[in-house]
């Protein structure tokens, strides 16, 4: 495993444990489908990071009627907790600086190249910010293209649930931040290499189905 997928692989484990704790510290009498339900995993997966915080001292376990079980954080779990939920919004707020940087970065690029007419191609926090620095860099936003959509605008920019036909934009640059892979690789058939822009970031993404296959083993 390389350096970015095992940043992928631990970015995801600290987030799904920070989801156990707090839906833990939400409802100490959850059941461990609701559980994997809140984590949005399976259930196998779910029980297993269950373990590994009770095996850590950050959960206690104890048994209620009707052969249920009762969770709760125990004190080191309420630390951890705390610990996690800083370090998201720490990594929250420089995705977001960073993020922004190299899309401002991506839209100078296409002016110089004269390319004025842009498509966001997924709908993702990430949408937001590039709407951002496109705005400021006066980038003509022609449409965000994400499959399957079930709205049809964002903040005023049209949502297409097609990719619009190729007379129509000059080039697309990917906002996804769900299902990456399948985006990019649709994109790589359908839009020319020279019309197509995907900042570093998200170039990790392509890894992060692996990493999640990887952590249900």
């Amino acid at each position: 495993m390389n350096t970015r997928q095992s940043n992928t692989t631990s970015d995801k484990e600290n987030q799904l444990t920070l989801e156990l704790l707090k839906a833990i510290d939400q409802k100490d009498d959850i059941s461990q489908r609701h559980l994997a339900q809140q984590m949005g995993v399976a259930l196998g997966l779910a029980n297993s990071y269950l373990k590994r915080c009770v095996k850590k001292g950050w959960i206690k376990i104890s048994t209620a009627p009707a052969n249920r079980y009762m969770y709760y954080l125990t004190p080191t779990g309420f630390a951890e907790k705390a610990r996690l939920t800083a370090e998201f919004f720490s990594t929250s707020l420089a995705l977001f600086r960073q993020s922004g940087d190299e899309y401002t970065s991506i839209f100078e690029h296409c002016a110089q190249r004269q390319y004025s007419r842009i498509v966001l191609a997924g709908l993702s926090d990430l949408t937001e910010i590039a709407l951002m620095r496109g705005l400021q860099s006066r980038a003509n936003l022609v449409a965000v293209y994400q499959p399957g959509a079930g709205r049809s605008d964002f903040f005023d920019v049209p949502v297409v649930s097609v990719l619009p036909a190729i007379d129509q934009y000059d080039c697309v640059v990917l906002t996804s931040m769900e299902q990456t892979n399948e985006l990019l690789s649709e994109l790589e058939v359908t839009v020319s290499q020279d019309r197509l822009f995907v900042h570093e970031m998200l170039m990790t993404m392509k890894y992060r189905q692996a990493a999640e296959a990887e952590l249900s083993e």
